[in-house]
């Protein structure tokens, strides 16, 4: 197999590592925290290079390109820790490009594509517990309109955003709709996050909303996948930033005459980092190129790549703290902030133990040996 990028995919890590490296340095981040953890006008420079419509097609104003070329733009922001969720817009454009009628996708691939409009997924609840197929919230039909009623949790930038993807229950089953922030009913109450972006506690009363699919279940999975894909993608990219900042910090702090670097024992330690590193890197790659395949390989594929990183991203972020020792965990020091970052994202779309649960639950006879 071909692991080699193109060279439109070179073209298209270059111009978003350059846009990091010049255009979202670590005191822009810092302001965007203090202003409440989301820059409009940052992720319509985003939307300027082309990135929010990645996965949107030609026809409706996108660059049409995959997961791969999604993988490539993650791992970059997150080597920024760019605060803005592009994920999210992955998710909602695969969503409505997959499964939405022609005039909902007419309506809104177009805005998304061009940054007009930011659509989340809103379907963490508080009973689930990462479930999936655990659905409070409810949607109720007359005539040819629909409303929702429900409450979700920590929806990213859930007071900012221009509208939400939402599962609901419709006797008995999850469908997905799509639901206004402006939309009657709908009262959004923000918070920043522990990594310094912005997610908010969101509620809906009878809110008027569009039916995206009655087959909501699969619609989630599929969207919760994409999520997790852009996930790995990202927690690779603070890896590596990690694991800059601490062999640097290790090639110039000295202890006893002589630098960190130079102790063999820390070295292992650096080693036992290094391996984690390419662990994350190939599981990442892994998730992205069965992002398409079949729903039941897909969801297997994903719990496996996300469970790896999880553990990779704990023992990354907490080694590099010990091995800064105590700036490792100042507000002042960017490594702290790698820290929360690489914390938030194993928690984000299903903890490592969650993840560990789903890869059991998939096993077959063989536990995956020969299989």
């Amino acid at each position: 197999m071909d692991f080699d990028f193109s060279d439109d995919q070179q073209s298209l890590r270059d111009a978003v590592r350059k846009w990091v490296d010049k255009g979202y340095d670590f005191e822009r981040r810092r302001k965007a925290v203090k202003a409440g953890g989301f820059d409009r006008a940052a992720y319509g420079e985003l939307a300027d290079l082309g990135l929010a419509g990645l996965y949107i097609a030609e026809d409706h104003g996108g660059m049409g390109m995959g997961p791969v070329e999604a993988m490539v733009v993650m791992e970059e922001l997150g080597r920024g820790m760019v605060l803005e969720p592009l994920g999210q817009t992955l998710i909602a454009s695969g969503l409505l490009a997959g499964y939405a009628p022609a005039a909902l996708q007419s309506a809104w691939l177009p805005r998304i594509a061009g940054g007009a409009a930011l659509v989340v997924l809103a379907q963490v609840e508080r009973k689930a517990r990462y479930r999936l197929d655990v659905c409070a919230t409810t949607a109720a039909q007359s005539g040819n309109t629909w409303t929702v009623s429900g409450a979700k949790s920590i929806v990213p930038a859930g007071d900012q955003a221009d509208a939400f993807l939402v599962p609901a229950t419709v006797k008995g089953r999850i469908a997905m709709f799509l639901v206004e922030r402006s939309a009657a009913g709908v009262t959004a109450r923000g918070y920043g996050t522990q990594a310094g972006g912005r997610a908010a506690e969101v509620s809906f009363k009878d809110s008027p909303a569009s039916l995206v699919t009655e087959d909501g279940l699969a619609a989630l999975e599929h969207g919760v996948d994409i999520g997790i894909a852009a996930t790995c993608a990202e927690g690779v990219g603070v890896i590596d930033k990690t694991m800059d900042v601490t062999v640097e910090y290790m090639n110039t702090r000295k202890q006893f005459g002589a630098t960190l670097a130079s102790f063999q024992a820390l070295r292992h330690r650096v080693a036992d980092m290094k391996m984690q590193q390419e662990l994350a890197r190939s599981m990442s790659y892994y998730a992205s190129l069965k992002l398409n395949a079949p729903a039941p390989e897909r969801r297997s594929a994903m719990a496996r790549a996300k469970y790896q990183l999880g553990v990779a991203m704990r023992f990354v972020g907490q080694n590099s703290v010990q091995l800064h020792g105590g700036i490792g965990v100042t507000d002042e020091y960017i490594g702290s902030h790698y820290f929360k970052k690489l914390t938030e994202l194993e928690l984000s779309f299903g903890d490592s133990l969650h993840q560990l649960g789903e890869v059991s639950e998939r096993m077959q006879d063989t536990a995956g040996v020969f299989a």
